[in-house]
């Protein structure tokens, strides 16, 4: 199944029953009595935060969804019924924009989060209620953007062939394609990292290239994701493989998460030196240094060496941040 992002749709809300005008008389009875009972109101669009879904794939199919219209009113008081809501599941971390005033309506963050982006319709008022019957109200009718960013508490990030999804496999029950050739990845994925002190989730995200801020290559449709982690850990083919410079490369890097947000030049980072099974690593891996007064994990995502400090070391950080955020 392909993994869809972005999505526009068009909702529309019930519109509210028609209330009744009726009169009822009997043999008895001098004048006749209103006895026309209420509409039932429109059903309203209601977008939920779904766990168990993981793509808009869904919406781009169908892009037109409707709420039932609220039943009409008849006589002897009787009230039509409540149309039905429409219930619409998107995956966890759906941001739902109005499209025509361009305003944020909901970020659907957490699981079970409700929004209600079409409200329905008012019912008709039957005149056993009102001297003349009121009548309804049609239901909200709105364009809506739908753009998803995926919540993961670790996020990969690296030029293309850095060995990301090498890392991801390695480190967890993912198996990504893999191959020597940008762009391997084109979409996000999702591995569960299994620790004893806790499991975490890690996202291997598209690979970045030279302006991507700018939405060159992947561009956007991988910084928006980045947003949502809580580390970055920074990939970088320290063998420089595709001929590139690795001390380039880390500078190239931190220029386009700079240049897209502040948030993301200030989230946690984590500098790992990959591919250091090569021999090119060793030398490239002095000068790095000497640049960069940093710590650097050294590991070989193919071999899967080093690779324990470096999940140690994330781990420590996510159960400092859990700490903080309950005091």
């Amino acid at each position: 199944m392909a993994f869809v992002d972005t999505a526009r749709i068009q909702v529309k809300a019930g519109g509210g029953g028609k209330g009744c005008e009726s009169h009822y008389r009997d043999l008895w009875m001098r004048y006749p009595r209103a006895d026309g009972g209420n509409g039932g109101d429109g059903g309203s669009v209601i977008f939920v935060a779904d766990p168990h879904i993981q793509t808009l794939l869904d919406f781009r199919f169908k892009q037109h969804y409707q709420a039932e219209r609220g039943g009409h009113g008849s006589s002897k008081g009787a009230t039509g019924r409540t149309g039905k809501d429409c219930l619409l599941r998107v995956p966890v971390g759906t941001i739902i924009w109005d499209e025509e005033t361009g305003l944020l309506v909901r970020d659907l963050s957490t699981p079970g989060d409700q929004v209600v982006v079409a409200k329905g319709g008012k019912a008709g008022i039957g005149n056993m209620f009102r001297k003349t019957v009121v009548p309804p109200t049609d239901g909200e009718m709105k364009t809506i953007r739908l753009e998803l960013k995926l919540i993961a508490d670790v996020g990969i990030v690296g030029f293309p062939n850095a060995g990301k999804s090498t890392l991801i496999s390695a480190v967890s029950k993912v198996r990504s394609k893999i191959a020597n050739y940008p762009f391997t990845t084109k979409q996000p994925i999702l591995g569960i990292v299994e620790r004893d002190e806790g499991n975490f989730i890690m996202a291997d995200l598209p690979g970045l290239i030279e302006g991507a801020h700018l939405g060159k290559g992947l561009g956007h449709q991988f910084l928006k994701h980045a947003e949502r982690t809580r580390i970055l850990v920074h990939l970088i083919d320290m063998a420089g493989t595709e001929g590139r410079d690795p001390v380039e490369d880390y500078e190239k890097i931190c220029h386009e998460l700079e240049a897209y947000s502040e948030e993301l030049a200030h989230k946690h980072k984590i500098l790992v030196a990959n591919k250091m099974d090569m021999p090119e690593s060793k030398k490239n891996i002095k000068r790095f240094r000497k640049t960069y007064n940093e710590d650097i994990y050294e590991v070989s995502a193919v071999e899967k060496t080093g690779l324990d400090p470096l999940l140690e070391r994330i781990g420590d950080i996510l159960r400092t941040d859990v700490k903080e955020a309950i005091q």
